[in-house]
């Protein structure tokens, strides 16, 4: 354990050591949190809480440019040689909806959409720094409602293979960071974000199968015609809570060259086939704008989830309904 642990920082330090420290900030001098850095070739990276990335030709080596975004900015398109050490992102027009000024006053009743969740360790997706998943709740009530809380079930793996029916076997350490969007209903697809704050959370081994996340802060208020609510995985992190800057690819030589395969991250997302309708959305972050479709066999090729007819993620919400708005 310890020489694993040894060779995790090792490399750590390595790729610390031979990268370019770079900072994107706002024209206030304020840090753009969790700024997406796109390689243009489908493939890329994220910024950390700070701002912060880590870019090393050692390990892209066949990158020339940076395309950075975030939500509330104007996109910026970098060149890789002599990458400065701050990037200032100009903000763009503010497009978000103001829903509600004020907070609706009056009591309100917790209404709960359950999650589903499982133990099938081969009923799961595992994320990819590369994908995103959306998943869509209509709105079933004529009075205003609030999302208080997620319900995000996840599946940890057993250390050790051969044990892991046992509810006592030790459980593969993890640090994941993970961020929350949540997404207008565009007819029928993920639309403009709700909220321009930064909504994010940790699992580790020692998780809750069902973890909640408490957002009651950020007032997100149920459109007429539904909401998008997206898991988005950003890596994983030291004690800190800071985000690792380990190599998010795998390279594999192949008779056509070398093909860059994305890392996988825990925890694992249980899929259910509890829910009649088709409701999960996924999209590629680093290419082709990031066109959302809808998870099924016409749109997703070779899908073990698929094809054991899984179709959806089974995340939960509690909502409050407002009696008096």
């Amino acid at each position: 354990m310890k020489n694993s642990l040894y060779i995790i920082l090792f490399c750590t330090f390595a790729i610390c050591a031979s990268s370019q420290n770079t900072t994107i900030i706002s024209k206030d001098k304020q840090p753009v949190s969790y700024a997406t850095i796109s390689f243009g070739n489908g493939n890329g990276l994220f910024a950390d809480d700070a701002g912060q990335f880590f870019f090393t030709k050692k390990l892209y080596k066949d990158i020339d440019t940076l395309y950075v975004s975030a939500i509330g900015f104007s996109d910026l398109k970098i060149a890789t040689n002599n990458l400065p050490a701050t990037i200032v992102m100009q903000t763009s027009i503010n497009t978000l909806e103001e829903v509600f000024l004020n907070r609706p006053r009056g009591k309100f009743k917790l209404e709960k959409i359950k999650p589903k969740v499982h133990e099938d360790y081969y009923k799961c997706w595992l994320p990819t720094i590369e994908s995103e998943l959306a998943v869509y709740f209509p709105n079933n009530f004529t009075k205003t409602q609030r999302v208080s809380s997620l319900q995000i079930p996840i599946k940890v793996e057993a250390k050790n293979w051969d044990k892991r029916k046992r509810k006592t076997a030790k459980k593969r350490p993890f640090s994941t960071l993970f961020k929350v969007n949540f997404y207008q209903n565009n007819n029928g697809l993920p639309g403009d974000v709700l909220t321009y704050s930064n909504v994010v959370f940790i699992v580790n081994e020692r998780s809750d199968k069902v973890l909640e996340v408490d957002i009651t802060e950020h007032d997100i208020y149920v459109p007429k015609n539904g909401l998008f609510v997206s898991l988005q995985v950003l890596g994983y992190t030291d004690k800190k809570r800071k985000l690792l800057p380990n190599k998010k690819y795998q390279e594999i030589k192949t008779k056509r060259g070398i093909v860059k395969f994305p890392t996988t991250f825990r925890p694992l997302l249980p899929f259910t086939d509890q829910i009649s309708e088709k409701r999960t959305f996924v999209k590629r972050v680093f290419l082709d704008g990031g066109q959302w479709v809808l998870f099924d066999k016409q749109n997703i090729e070779k899908s073990n989830l698929l094809l054991a007819g899984l179709n959806n993620y089974g995340l939960g919400l509690n909502i409050e309904v407002y009696k008096e708005d």
